[in-house]
């Protein structure tokens, strides 16, 4: 087997993809680490889908990790991900585990398979209040006298990515940065999908479930908690329409169709972004959810296909 084995499941909300990792993981020796921007926090649960019984396969629990890391009303971003998720696997091949990433931030898998080392990189508003409201070709321009270490794996597509990509060269023209040593694996990325229909029923039928077993509770006992409204909208979706209609300004059929609308939108963007993961030169091995009669036996022959095993 070439290389420390990854093992990585995306796709979209309510795809299902906790539980084929969950099903994976218990099958192959592995532990599930979750690449989920919201499930890190504590007492995040029915908003954030965690669907925690899931990770109980036959009586037996599988271990999970970066799930309820973090206290709600925190901020975790792409670099603390990364970091962390790096001491996890390393944690994992030590003991011989098969280390299963599973989730829908695409922008946290792809920092992992893309290496990105400069997602720590901060913001600079100053700087780029400077450049913001010049078109496409002018900022291509501008990329273009940077050093091209800096900028050879900068996206030209839009307007949006070069400012990002020249505030990272100007950056590095005043702060060198080491590249960090990682440890090296070996991916397979296995990816959910179905028909847009299918995957609209699914997030309905999720949804519905979500509000008749306490998320609007959940969301009340978060502010009480002390999480401020801000920062519940802050952590968008769910949270966002919640704080709308426990503040009165949604009526509770309004928050079920609007908050059913923006879960099939942001699904819908979860696919564009991992489209553009193809684009980059990941690989990803999809499987249709729809048509596919054991989702697992299929995973699993990918699995011996690509390690060979």
């Amino acid at each position: 087997m070439q290389g420390n084995p990854l093992l990585i499941v995306l796709g979209p909300t309510a795809s299902g993809k906790t539980r084929l990792a969950v099903s994976l993981a218990d099958a192959l020796n592995g532990e599930v680490i979750s690449a989920d921007s919201r499930q890190v926090f504590r007492g995040m649960d029915i908003g954030t889908g965690k669907d925690l019984g899931e990770y109980v396969v036959d009586g037996r629990a599988v271990p999970y990790h970066l799930i309820d890391h973090k206290q709600a009303g925190e901020r975790y971003q792409v670099d603390a991900f990364k970091e962390d998720f790096y001491r996890v696997f390393e944690f994992l091949t030590a003991r011989k585990k098969l280390p299963v990433l599973c989730g829908g931030t695409g922008m946290y898998i792809h920092s992992i398979l893309q290496q990105h080392e400069y997602t720590s990189i901060p913001v600079q508003q100053e700087f780029r209040a400077r450049i913001q409201d010049f078109d496409i070709e002018k900022l291509r321009k501008i990329l273009s006298t940077y050093p091209v270490a800096h900028t050879k794996h900068a996206d030209q597509s839009t307007v949006k990515r070069l400012i990002r990509a020249i505030e990272i060269a100007e950056y590095l023209n005043v702060h060198p940065m080491a590249v960090k040593a990682r440890p090296e694996f070996n991916p397979l990325v296995i990816g959910l999908t179905a028909d847009v229909e299918v995957r609209r029923a699914r997030i309905w039928k999720r949804l519905e479930s979500r509000l008749e077993n306490g998320m609007i509770e959940e969301a009340e006992a978060l502010i009480k908690a002390g999480v401020s409204k801000d920062m519940l909208i802050f952590y968008g979706l769910e949270y966002k329409f919640l704080v709308a209609y426990l503040s009165g300004e949604l009526n509770f059929q309004e928050l079920k169709e609007r908050l059913f609308t923006a879960i099939c939108q942001y699904a819908k963007r979860q696919m564009t972004f991992f489209r553009k993961m193809e684009k980059d030169g990941v690989k990803i091995h999809w499987v249709d959810t729809q048509h596919t009669d054991s989702i697992e036996t299929r995973a699993i022959e990918l699995y011996k296909e690509h390690f060979s095993v």
